[in-house]
């Protein structure tokens, strides 16, 4: 196994607090928005098997098959296919939905056939593939995710009390759910810049003061309101109220599949997604927002947030998701408990958030099963991480909680 050294991403809309306190760092005075553990070409971690720091990706693509097992290549070619972070945000992320992988391919066909550059500032597609994704909450944690309900949006922007928003209401209440929603959608992020400005404008005053108030909908007139401080003006600011604000407690979790609308507002999380860059956003930031394209790949279903509870296996507990890219646990050790092993067939990153937790090389593993994968023994404290390579036996042993990514393959 590997200790990983792991780059922070100063994103500024990172807490300058969360992922110090974590790591038992002094904060820099600048945000800390992302850790990032994996080999994502963007900032891939770093092992050291006793000639130096070298990049996991370097590491992987010498020898993917002895690093991933002939399982995962087989299924998600020579490639890591997840990337595992700690994210915190201080404030909001940008409103965002994710393609789903016949998407990505021909949305990075048609711009690389267009000869957008990869870098543009315009460019949709930075790679072929999808980017579902996990969060789960290791404080409490607030997010937006998926559409609410039109009948009850409409409630919701009625009781604001702002002329503007009557139309809305009105194609809320008259339209079946998936057109009133495409409908609404398009109408704010296609409006005249200025006049949609004044209309964010008025929506946040009076949320904020009916937050105050109290009410069923206090928390999302708050968020709203809060939204409207850091983007003020932003269409996005009202795209948000059609979605569910969720409340995340410790260990709960949202899966953001293809075309989920969904932006993280405050708390810090573990993530796990699919190794892709591709984003389409509709509104909370500065950047390119492609509204046709966005509409393209927007599901337009109500229902509720769906928040995960892990499922005890075996004393693993474990999120179930629909996809194979990624697995994501946590074991939660306990003090004096017997050493619990573990082997996968699959490269797994492992991250303890509490506690220690000490990783050993299973006794009877051949000696020359060993040669070259790094430490037969690790003690890992909150915000340390490790990979382990295809078919390496471990046992788990100290108190703490360790979080484990894994493939489905």
């Amino acid at each position: 196994m590997d200790r990983l050294a792991n780059t922070v991403r100063p994103y500024a809309w990172g807490s300058t607090t969360a992922i110090p306190e974590l790591l038992g760092t002094a904060p820099t005075g600048e945000p800390q928005a992302e850790m990032w553990m994996g080999a994502h070409p963007g900032a891939p971690s770093r092992i050291d098997r006793g000639t130096g720091p070298v990049s996991l990706a370097e590491v992987i693509d010498a020898d993917p098959e002895t690093e991933l097992g002939p399982d995962a290549v087989r299924a998600f070619g020579p490639r890591l296919p997840f990337l595992l972070k700690l994210l915190a945000a201080g404030s909001p992320l940008s409103l965002q939905v994710h393609p789903d992988l016949t998407q990505a391919r021909e949305g990075f066909a048609d711009e690389e056939r267009r000869g957008v550059p990869i870098d543009a500032p315009h460019r949709n597609y930075k790679d072929a593939n999808h980017k579902p994704e996990l969060i789960v909450a290791l404080t409490p944690f607030d997010g937006l995710c998926g559409f609410r309900h039109p009948a009850q949006t409409a409630d919701l922007l009625e009781g604001l009390g702002v002329d503007d928003l009557t139309p809305y209401v009105d194609i809320l209440r008259a339209s079946p759910e998936e057109a009133a929603l495409r409908e609404v959608l398009t109408a704010v992020l296609g409006a005249e810049p200025h006049a949609i400005a004044g209309t964010v404008e008025r929506t946040a005053v009076a949320a904020d003061q009916l937050a105050a108030k109290g009410g069923p909908y206090a928390d999302v007139y708050a968020a709203c309101a809060g939204l409207a401080h850091h983007f003020p003006g932003d269409p996005g600011v009202l795209s948000a109220m059609l979605l569910n604000h969720v409340r995340l407690q410790p260990g709960e979790a949202l899966f953001l599949g293809a075309g989920i609308p969904h932006a993280y507002l405050s708390g810090l999380g573990v993530e796990l997604m699919a190794n892709s860059d591709n984003v389409l956003r509709c509104g909370l930031t500065p950047k390119h927002v492609d509204v046709p394209e966005l509409l393209r790949v927007v599901r337009f279903e109500a229902g509720d947030a769906g928040v995960l509870r892990p499922e005890d296996v075996a004393g693993e507990e474990v999120y179930d998701t629909p996809i194979d890219e990624f697995r994501l646990s946590r074991f939660v050790l306990a003090p004096g408990g017997a050493p619990r092993a573990l082997v996968s067939r699959t490269p797994q990153v492992l991250l303890c958030t509490a506690g220690t937790v000490r990783l050993r090389s299973a006794e009877d593993a051949p000696e020359q099963d060993r040669e070259g994968a790094g430490q037969t023994e690790l003690t890992l404290a909150p915000g340390e991480s490790a990979f382990v390579r295809a078919g390496e036996q471990l046992t788990l042993s100290g108190a703490g909680t360790l979080f484990r990514a894994t493939v489905v393959a």
